[in-house]
């Protein structure tokens, strides 16, 4: 295995008139003096100022020297500035941009990972953003650039749970006609990958959900576990795979916080986000799976409303820069 050089995590601004600078500011103070979770952010310098030492930068190199005594900013210029709670439309361009920064520098290798702050989607529709969340604008942008197809993958994290996402940003009635056995197969061996280069569980064991209550009880209540879910699941083991057949959705994530799994494939996006965020609604995580690059994100909105109080918590942002490190000196491991 070769050396490998750490570089710093690159942090996106979000949108700055949510929670996004209060809680980059609060994890600062509490990692600053943790150099292995150094990161720089990438936004306008005056939205910090004010409140604590900043420094600009002008490449991440320059962050690592810098973390220990300022926040270090890869700036952008010309920006309007909201008020806490406040959105503004004319900031969406610039919230874009540095989301695109982000991905460039960690693609170009000059950033080891991306860790994103929220964004309000539909404040930046009108200026030209055209996907359904953060998680498809980052697979689109990796696609892009690497000119190879991605299949992006919801992995939440918190409470003890790994829980990734079949469908995800698509209405219910939608996210029922969306499963198909190929896809889960994908799936089950992205997630498979991912437990092992990013979490190094050498063997995991992971488990479908069931789409249908009980788990369709052999098909009488709904034919999807025994036609799609369960398909895909011999197929996977086939393979080598270790992945159960689909479980009872209101009793797996229970066998999953006894050990007997190590991470779960949730059908659809509330059957997936109720039990971490019950769990830990404080510090869960979102990554996004199946990139050439590690990119995580707090689980939770723009929070605008604590943005206006100032009494925004950084539990969820922290434990997203700890876990965007774990995942990327787990891969360097591998490499």
């Amino acid at each position: 295995m070769s050396e490998t050089v750490t570089k710093p995590l690159a942090l996106t601004m979000g949108d700055p008139a949510g929670v996004g600078p209060q809680i980059t500011m609060a994890a600062w103070q509490q990692l600053r003096d943790s150099p292995q979770h150094g990161f720089f952010v990438i936004g306008a310098p005056e939205l910090y100022a004010p409140h604590m030492a900043v420094e600009i930068i002008n490449h991440p190199d320059e962050a690592p020297e810098i973390f220990q005594k300022a926040l270090p900013v890869l700036p952008l210029a010309n920006m309007p500035l909201p008020k806490p709670g406040q959105p503004d439309s004319d900031t969406a361009p610039a919230i874009i941009k540095t989301i695109e920064t982000a991905v460039s520098l960690c693609l170009e290798g000059q950033a080891d990972a991306v860790v994103t702050n929220p964004i309000n989607k539909a404040l930046l529709y009108g200026a030209g953003f055209k996907h359904p969340g953060h998680t498809e604008f980052i697979a689109a942008l990796c696609e892009s650039a690497s000119k190879r197809p991605t299949q992006p993958v919801m992995l939440l994290t918190g409470g003890g749970l790994r829980v990734a996402l079949a469908t995800i940003h698509i209405p219910l009635r939608e996210a029922c006609n969306a499963l198909t056995t190929s896809a889960l197969i994908a799936l089950g061996q992205i997630v498979s990958t991912s437990m092992r280069q990013d979490f190094g569980l050498l063997a995991p064991k992971i488990a479908f959900t069931g789409l249908n209550p009980h788990a369709g009880e052999n098909g009488t209540i709904g034919r999807e576990e025994v036609e799609i879910i369960n398909p895909a699941a011999e197929q996977l083991r086939a393979a080598g795979i270790d992945i159960s057949d689909a479980r009872s959705a209101d009793t797996v994530f229970a066998e999953a916080l006894t050990g007997r799994f190590d991470a779960i494939i949730a059908m659809t996006h509330d059957q997936g986000l109720i039990p971490v965020k019950t769990l830990d609604i404080w510090g869960g995580v979102n990554s996004t799976l199946g990139l050439p690059i590690v990119r995580t994100s707090p689980d939770h909105g723009t929070g605008y409303d604590a943005a206006a109080e100032g009494n925004a918590r950084p539990d969820s942002l922290i434990a997203a820069i700890k876990q965007s490190r774990l995942m990327t000196d787990n891969r360097k491991r591998l490499a």
